[in-house]
């Protein structure tokens, strides 16, 4: 079992108790009080370190930690410590701990500052304070000196981050910085020249207030009633609140201690705010336990709440910021609020370095935030389908483009294999042909006869069928041989045989048009040149050495003439039409004039206007001067 002291909630008293499972329930005191080591193993107490009334576990003994400071809160040392002094309405003598903060007296009530009253009480029967250092925690912004004499030879003592200021009727007088400071003479001359003082043992009246310096973090805020706004997305009202913390530093302790302080005792973090403490009055006496409530009012409170209130809703509608999606703003909302509230801090010399809002309290119950959220879930959803519909588009057009691809080179590939098939067919033709024109050719050279001679026999023969004959005599004559002679003749021989016909095709399709078919080619070769030569069959005119123009391609009107080569019809004056404008295919097909790609069959894409150069009518996917890619 574990031994440990327990406080006896009747008079005072510590009593001996023990913990485990057979220890006893009941302690009796010397009082005669039975104590219920159960009940009464959670105290509370004035901590003797911090001076803050909290809750401990008795039954840890000396190990019981303050949960403020964290110092030993149960040590014999602590119990048995205690500090004596007068109230200053009654002067009864009062005993506390030593390092407590405040005491209530139970004759008058009054409330007495502890560590003032024991420094004035040390003072006046040591006599005067020799060291005036801070003595005050690092909560405080300024805190003043409970000694108000001094004389001359005193040190004043201060930290590397405080600064300390002399008073004198109101006035602030000088200014120390950090270090140790011997206050004669030379170190104060504005006290030397209002209290002209003789030696270093006189006594001079001053106040003398402590500047924290350093940033203190931590310093809670939040609005005390909701934010009524206008949310810009959905154009519902909504109320909504904050809270957070933040961190303040002084500036400019002159302006500070002037402006605000005063004659006060000082300033702390609960004055920032305002703080609600708990205040326990104890009479051992009657067996008399009071718990009062006090509230210190903030000095900030206001202004914070305002700064929030009137421009957290501004901020949200000047940025259109969605209240659903305001925890991705909070840093900048916050930011926007540091500034806006240290305009104001700036006049009373203190600063803002950081400001936070830690959460967002969104009303949930709220039909309005309800609808709220409802609609931005049905904008999520549409979206998402509308993206979803867009990439399936986007697959299949892909897909048709790529089957198309695919269609095109089996086509290619088609065609190339017939067209290697025709080759070959063709040349294994053309092989026959050879072979057996060179077995006849042989044929004819062993019979002693030339190819003339046998298509002259051949013609011969045909004629004398069909009854033609060389001269009007009719007999001999000049017979068969003057027949085959007669070029002209061929015309009349409408049955010839099929092997004089495949030899004149396809120069003519029968002998009658052998004269105007080369007549007409002689006359279309032709050309006249610039200089005055004429019917020029060169590609370059002998007589000056111009080239011979290139053919012009001539069009048909709408009114019915045709192979027009000028720009205008020479019939009805219309202008001739401008050719159309060729497109790309996705598939590779360049140069296209119609509608749709002969290879894969895509439509032609709608032309197009480019929004940065101002091309107009564009029909390609990027714009031919600027690069700008077609959207949609």
């Amino acid at each position: 079992m574990r031994k440990f002291v327990i406080e006896c909630p009747k008079c005072g008293r510590y009593a001996e108790a023990s913990k485990g499972f057979f220890a006893k329930k009941h302690v009796e005191c010397a009082c005669g009080y039975k104590i219920n080591v159960k009940a009464e193993t959670l105290a509370s107490k004035v901590c003797p370190h911090c001076g803050n009334t909290v809750v401990y576990d008795q039954s840890k003994g000396e190990g019981a930690k303050c949960p403020v400071c964290h110092e030993r809160i149960n040590t014999r040392e602590n119990l048995s410590v205690l500090a004596e002094f007068t109230c200053p309405s009654c002067s009864c003598k009062l005993s506390a701990d030593k390092n407590a903060k405040s005491y209530t007296c139970p004759l008058c009530e009054t409330q007495i500052n502890v560590q003032e009253r024991i420094a004035k009480e040390a003072a006046k029967n040591d006599g005067l304070i020799s060291v005036v250092k801070y003595e005050g925690d690092n909560t405080t912004f300024v805190w003043k000196h409970p000694i108000e004499d001094f004389n001359m030879g005193s040190q004043l003592i201060v930290h590397e981050s405080q600064e300390a200021i002399f008073f004198r009727d109101g006035k602030a007088l000088d200014l120390f910085g950090p270090g140790r400071h011997t206050l004669v003479t030379q170190n104060i001359p504005i006290l030397e020249k209002l209290y002209k003082i003789a030696s270093s043992t006189d006594i001079f009246h001053s106040e003398v207030y402590f500047i924290n310096m350093t940033t203190q973090m931590g310093i809670k805020w939040g609005t005390d009633s909701k934010v009524r706004l206008f949310d810009p997305a959905s154009g519902l009202h909504i109320e909504i609140g904050a809270c957070g913390n933040f961190s303040m530093r002084v500036c400019d302790s002159r302006k500070l201690v002037v402006k605000l302080v005063g004659t006060t005792k000082g300033l702390t973090q609960g004055n920032i705010m305002g703080q609600t403490t708990e205040v326990t009055i104890v009479d051992k006496s009657k067996n008399l336990y009071v718990h009062s409530i006090s509230e210190v009012v903030g000095k900030f409170k206001a202004l914070v709440m305002n700064k929030v209130k009137s421009n957290i809703a501004r901020i949200i509608k000047e940025n259109s910021i969605n209240i659903l999606e305001i925890d991705e703003y909070m840093d900048v909302i916050s930011e926007k609020l540091k500034d806006a509230i240290n305009v104001t801090l700036e006049e009373y010399g203190l600063t803002m370095p950081e400001f936070y809002i830690t959460s967002i309290l969104t009303p949930d119950d709220d039909a309005n935030f309800k609808r709220l959220k409802q609609q931005f879930a049905e904008k999520t959803l549409r979206v998402r389908e509308e993206e979803v519909k867009r990439a399936e588009a986007e697959a299949a057009q892909s897909r048709k483009i790529l089957e198309a691809q695919t269609e095109a080179q089996l086509k290619m590939v088609s065609a190339q294999g017939e067209a290697e098939a025709l080759k070959i067919k063709a040349m294994a033709e053309a092989e026959a042909y050879k072979a057996q024109a060179m077995a006849e050719a042989a044929e004819m050279q062993a019979k002693g006869y030339t190819y003339q001679q046998e298509t002259a026999r051949e013609v011969g023969l045909q004629a004398m069928k069909n009854g033609i004959t060389g001269g009007g005599n009719g007999g001999g004559g000049s017979g068969i041989g003057d027949i085959a002679g007669l070029a002209v003749t061929l015309g009349a021989m409408g049955s010839v045989v099929d092997m004089t016909k495949d030899a004149l095709n396809p120069i003519v399709r029968n002998s009658s048009d052998i004269g105007s078919g080369v007549m007409d080619a002689t006359a279309a070769d032709a050309w006249n040149c610039t200089c005055g030569c004429s019917g020029i069959k060169s590609n370059f005119c002998p007589n000056c050495g111009n080239k011979k123009p290139e053919p012009k391609a001539g069009w048909d009107c709408a009114c019915g003439c045709k192979g027009i080569t000028s720009n205008f019809c020479p019939d009805c004056g219309s202008k001739k039409p401008e050719p159309p404008a060729a497109w790309d295919c996705v598939c590779g097909c360049k140069g296209i004039t119609s509608n749709f790609c002969p290879d894969c069959g895509t439509k032609k894409p709608e032309s197009w206007d480019c929004p940065d150069c101002g091309n107009k009518g564009i029909n390609a996917k990027f714009c031919p001067d600027c690069g700008h890619k077609r959207e949609g």
